[in-house]
């Protein structure tokens, strides 16, 4: 459990559906920053908790191993705690209609992931994956801004259980999504079919928030 007394830096990596674009809240990652935000206040102690929402549109596992170094020793200070949240698959699994390919093939992704949990730990403990959400086909396959590929939720399923498998395997955290949802009416969740809505937001925010928790890992 991070204590009140320390510095941590919470490092969140992702594409747009981390990123928070279209809910007017600005994602679940910055209702993460709002509630740590309003302790860090509510509390006046001499410490920091800092988030920084290191998503990016378009972005998957490649891109965030090319970044990840860069991004975050430009972020570490000396005896401070740092979290490291990765948020990955949804572009991994962007599948090219014509071709039948994916843009990262599944054994390419679980290699990837490996490479970024064994990087994040290098710097911290506490890694922790947060899985893929479903998609709505209806609306994404194919996709309106790019017809030549679908997000298919067959593909999610996949490489969402490779990631927890491999969370697994390598020590750490894993916060359960795809299957939490899927059974759901979770379409109602999802502003354009693939980012999620001020709802859909909330949901993971709340989820992500309650594994923390849970595993005594932040007291918000």
């Amino acid at each position: 459990m991070v204590e009140l007394s320390q510095m941590a830096n919470i490092l969140v990596f992702g594409a747009s559906t981390t990123y928070g674009c279209w809910d007017p809240e600005g994602g679940w990652v910055q209702r993460l920053r709002k509630v740590i935000d309003e302790k860090v206040v509510a509390t006046k102690a001499d410490f920091e908790w800092l988030v920084y929402n290191l998503a990016i549109d378009g972005d998957d596992t490649k891109g965030i191993l090319e970044r990840f170094e860069d991004e975050v020793g430009r972020r570490l200070w000396e005896g401070e705690e740092t979290i490291i949240i990765i948020s990955a698959a949804i572009n991994d699994s962007l599948f090219e209609n014509k071709t039948k390919h994916l843009r990262v093939p599944l054994d390419e992704f679980q290699k990837n992931l490996e490479r970024l949990i064994e990087m994040s730990q290098e710097y911290s403990d506490k890694v922790i994956i947060v899985g893929t959400q479903p998609v709505d086909e209806v609306k994404v396959d194919p996709l309106p801004w790019l017809p030549t590929h679908s997000y298919k939720n067959e593909f999610l399923r996949e490489y969402n259980e490779v990631a927890k498998s491999t969370a697994r395997v390598m020590g750490a955290h894993f916060v359960e999504i795809f299957n939490e949802l899927i059974n759901m009416d979770y379409q109602k969740l999802l502003f354009d079919g693939v980012h999620g809505n001020a709802k859909g937001h909330k949901f993971i925010f709340d989820t992500v928030r309650d594994f923390l928790r849970e595993n005594q890992i932040l007291d918000i």
